[in-house]
């Protein structure tokens, strides 16, 4: 059952408990909070990453994150004929109406947006919200490494290997030369001859032999 002036007897009560309890405010700016790694402070960008595939784009629910890119032909080492490839020339997002929600770098399928703890980007003037590239590229230097992407192995790197051994070419070996002399002046497909008597004929079987 409560009687006038209860409330504020409460409120009193609750206020004499905390005030002698330490403080556990932290003075800020003069003291960083240690935040964890996966805070979602600011979206960093790897432009290197970046393919231009414009699905960050239209999975963004509020639809904050603008890019435009051209084709460029190149040549590459070793590569039969040119492929052509995206060149990066917008990725702003505008931050006054990005919800932090994540899309983005959870869709990205080339590792190219990553979250970062800063978030010490307030600006006076909300069109200074709206980051261009560069000034994405550069939150890149506070990703955390848990963060980052793991290196992937190459997993061709042992069959290429195993090919480029299986086509290379075999040094052949020569037989050592026959010593014997004979042998040596004997042709392959050369025909023997018996050996004749003095009289220079071949000790040939004739018909009388074989009579008797």
């Amino acid at each position: 059952m409560s009687f006038p002036g209860s409330g504020l007897l409460k409120g009193l009560a609750t206020t004499a408990k905390t005030a002698t309890r330490r403080a556990v405010t932290e003075q800020y700016p003069e003291n960083k909070p240690d935040l964890p790694d996966r805070t979602r402070g600011v979206i960093a960008l790897s432009i290197d990453n970046c393919t231009s595939c414009m699905l960050c784009a239209r999975e963004c629910p509020d639809w904050c994150i603008y890019i435009d890119s051209h084709k460029e032909t190149v040549q590459e080492e070793g590569a039969a004929r040119p492929r052509q490839v995206n060149v990066l020339d917008q990725f702003d997002i505008d931050f006054s109406l990005c919800m932090y929600c994540g899309i983005c770098i959870d869709v990205c399928p080339f590792d190219a947006l990553f979250w970062s703890p800063e978030f010490e980007y307030a600006e006076g003037d909300i069109r200074n919200l709206l980051h261009n590239k560069e000034g994405l590229n550069k939150w890149m230097d506070t990703v955390p490494e848990a963060n980052l992407p793991a290196p992937k192995e190459d997993k061709a790197a042992p069959k290429r290997a195993a090919k480029k051994a299986a086509n290379k070419p075999v040094a052949k070996t020569l037989e050592p030369e026959a010593t014997d002399p004979a042998a040596k002046n004997t042709r392959p497909n050369q025909k023997t001859t018996e050996p004749s008597d003095a009289s220079g004929q071949t000790d040939t079987p004739s018909a009388e032999d074989d009579q008797s």
